[in-house]
C-alpha cells in the first residue's frame, strides 16, 4: 500500500523536491482542479470506477449462476489475484522507469478488452473454466495499473493539494461504490451479471481515452551506466525494508486482506445468497460506499496533525460487517455496519495515501508502492483458496466471525511503533523514524 542513487543508500529524509518535483505540476498548491491534466485523470479514474464498482457483485453472482459453486468462484478470483501479485513488483519498476500516463492508458486498454471477453462468456453461459485465463490477464493489467496510480498523484498535485487530490479521487470512487453495487445487483437478478461486466469493460476503454489526454513531461535521458531495472527494484526494496512505519502497515493488511478479500468476497455472496439475496448484498455494498463517500467529503477539508493512530484504530470497524454476516444479521444491520466500515476504511485510505505522497520520494513512489501492494496482497490467494475449505470444516458463519476478530486485531498492532504514531501530515521533510 506503500531511489536511492545506489543500492543501499536509503535516503532517510527526502526533501520537499523529492516529494513534489515542481517541474511536473502546473497547478497552484492546494487547488488540483486548476490542472487540466488532473481533471482528465479524475475523469478517467471516475469512469473506470463506475464499471469496477459493479464488477464484484456481477462477477460473483454471474459465476454462481453458471456453476452454483463457491469453489469455482474462489478459482476465478484467485486466477486474477495470483498473476497480479506475481507481476506487481515488475509493475512498480515499469511505472517508475516509464511515463505513468502511458502505462495507465495501455493497461486500461488491455483491461477493457479482457473484461469484454469475460462479459461475452457470462452472457453466453459458458463454463467458468474459460474465465480463468481472462481473469489472469485482468490480474496482470491491474498489477501494471496500481503502482502507476499510486505514483502519478504527486505529478498532478502539490503541497496541500495532495490531500485534496486524494480526497477528490476517493470521493469519485466512493460515489460509484455507493451506486454501482446496487445497480449490479438489480441487473444480475433481472438480465444477468454479464451486462454489468460489459459496462466495466466499456469504462476501462473510456478511461484509456481520458488518460490519453494527460501529457506528463518526458523523463530525463538515462545514463549509459545507470542502474538496470533489477537495480532500480533493489533500490525500492532497500527503501521499503528500511522503514518500519511502512512495512508494519503492509504486514497488518496482509492479515486483514485474508479476511476482507478471502472470506468476505468468497463466503459473503454465498451466505448472502441463502439469506439476504443478491439485491440485499448489493445494498450492503452500496451502504459501505455511502460511508466511504461521506469520509472523503470530510477529508477534503479536515487535516489531522498526527493521523495514523485514529486511522488505524478506526479500521477495526471494517471488521464488524464480517462478524455480523456470520451471526445472521439482517440487511438493515449489515448495511449499517457496512456504512460505518466504509467511513473508517476511506478515512484510513486518504490518510495513508497523503502520508505516502508526502514522506516518500516521488522518484521511488511506484517501486516502494509495488512492494507494499505485493506484501499486502500476497496472502489473498491463501484466503480465497482456504475459505471454502474452512467453511466446509467449521461452517461459513464460524469462519466469518473468527476472521472478523482477527482482522480487527491486526489493525491495532502497528500502533506499537512510536515512529508510526509520530507521523505528521504537515511536515513533509520530517523523518518519521527519528
Amino acid at each position: 500500500m506503500p531511489e536511492a542513487d545506489a543500492p543501499g543508500n536509503r535516503d532517510p529524509a527526502p526533501s520537499q523536491n523529492d516529494a513534489t518535483p515542481p517541474s511536473r505540476t502546473s497547478l497552484a498548491s492546494g487547488q488540483p482542479l486548476r490542472s487540466p491534466a488532473f481533471r482528465w485523470f479524475l475523469a478517467g479514474w471516475s469512469i473506470s470506477m463506475v464499471g469496477s464498482a459493479m464488477s464484484p457483485v456481477a462477477l460473483a453472482f454471474g459465476v454462481l449462476e453458471v456453476a452454483d459453486s463457491a469453489a469455482w468462484l474462489s478459482a476465478v478470483l484467485t486466477a486474477s489475484m495470483v498473476p497480479m501479485i506475481a507481476t506487481m513488483i515488475l509493475g512498480g519498476g515499469i511505472a517508475d522507469r516509464y511515463r505513468r500516463d502511458t502505462v495507465l492508458r495501455l493497461s486500461s486498454l488491455g483491461a477493457g478488452i479482457s473484461q469484454a471477453a469475460v462479459a461475452v462468456l457470462l452472457l453466453t453461459h459458458q463454463h467458468p473454466a474459460l474465465l480463468l485465463p481472462l481473469s489472469a490477464f485482468n490480474g496482470v493489467f491491474q498489477a501494471l495499473t496500481t503502482p502507476a496510480l499510486r505514483g502519478i498523484v504527486p505529478q498532478l498535485a502539490s503541497g496541500r493539494g495532495i490531500q485534496q487530490a486524494n480526497s477528490l479521487l476517493a470521493s469519485a470512487r466512493n460515489t460509484t461504490r455507493m451506486v454501482g453495487p446496487t445497480v449490479a445487483g438489480l441487473l444480475t437478478v433481472s438480465v444477468g451479471g454479464g451486462w454489468a461486466i460489459a459496462a466495466d469493460a466499456a469504462s476501462f476503454l473510456l478511461a484509456a481515452v481520458c488518460f490519453a489526454r494527460i501529457s506528463l513531461p518526458g523523463l530525463p535521458p538515462r545514463a549509459k551506466d545507470g542502474p538496470t531495472m533489477l537495480g532500480e527494484l533493489r533500490q525500492g526494496w532497500d527503501y521499503f525494508s528500511s522503514k518500519p512505519w511502512i512495512w508494519s502497515v503492509t504486514l497488518a493488511f496482509a492479515v486483514f486482506n485474508v479476511g476482507n478479500m478471502g472470506i468476505w468476497q468468497i463466503l459473503g455472496p454465498v451466505i448472502a445468497d441463502d439469506t439476504i439475496g443478491a439485491d440485499g448484498w448489493g445494498l450492503v455494498l452500496s451502504a459501505r460506499g455511502a460511508g466511504s463517500l461521506l469520509a472523503t467529503m470530510v477529508m477534503v477539508k479536515l487535516t489531522v496533525r498526527r493521523p495514523m493512530v485514529p486511522a488505524l484504530s478506526s479500521m477495526t470497524l471494517a471488521a464488524v460487517p464480517l462478524i455480523l454476516l456470520g451471526t445472521g444479521a439482517n440487511t438493515f444491520w449489515l448495511a449499517t455496519a457496512a456504512f460505518a466500515a466504509g467511513l473508517a476504511a476511506e478515512f484510513f485510505t486518504v490518510v495513508w495515501s497523503t502520508v505516502w505522497h508526502i514522506h516518500i520520494p516521488e522518484r521511488l513512489s511506484s517501486r516502494v508502492s509495488a512492494y507494499d501492494e505485493f506484501g499486502s496482497f500476497a496472502s489473498i490467494p491463501v484466503g480465497q483458496l482456504s475459505a471454502p475449505l474452512l467453511a466446509a470444516a467449521f461452517g461459513a458463519a464460524a469462519v466469518a466471525v473468527t476472521g472478523g476478530a482477527v482482522m480487527a486485531a491486526a489493525m491495532l498492532l502497528p500502533l506499537l511503533l512510536p515512529s508510526l504514531r509520530r507521523i505528521e501530515l504537515n511536515t513533509p521533510t520530517a523523518d518519521p523514524e527519528r
